[in-house]
């Protein structure tokens, strides 16, 4: 299983979650776990998800979900999950 994990935040608004899961759903991007809060008007979310059957690689998926995420005034970023096992080697 290869896995990434995808963090969104910013102003609260209808259809964040939407909008990012129906581009995972896109490219057969499993979501593994989600967690959000909502603190006061601030909206942030992670999810590990599963892109070993994925059907573009990490760069093109990155790119799509920052896109969506800039359209709706959010930030977004996407890690390779190998980003926080090199973290805890050194």
């Amino acid at each position: 299983m290869e896995r990434a994990v995808v963090t969104v935040i910013g102003k609260d608004r209808v259809g964040i979650v939407a909008n990012i899961s129906s581009i995972l759903a896109k490219h057969n991007v499993n979501i593994l776990d989600i967690s959000q809060t909502i603190m006061q008007d601030l909206f942030a979310m992670i999810m590990l998800v599963d892109i070993s059957q994925a059907d573009v690689d990490l760069s093109t998926l990155r790119g799509e979900i920052e896109a969506k995420a800039k359209e709706m005034g959010l930030q977004a970023i996407v890690q390779h999950e190998n980003i926080f096992n090199y973290m805890h080697r050194i």
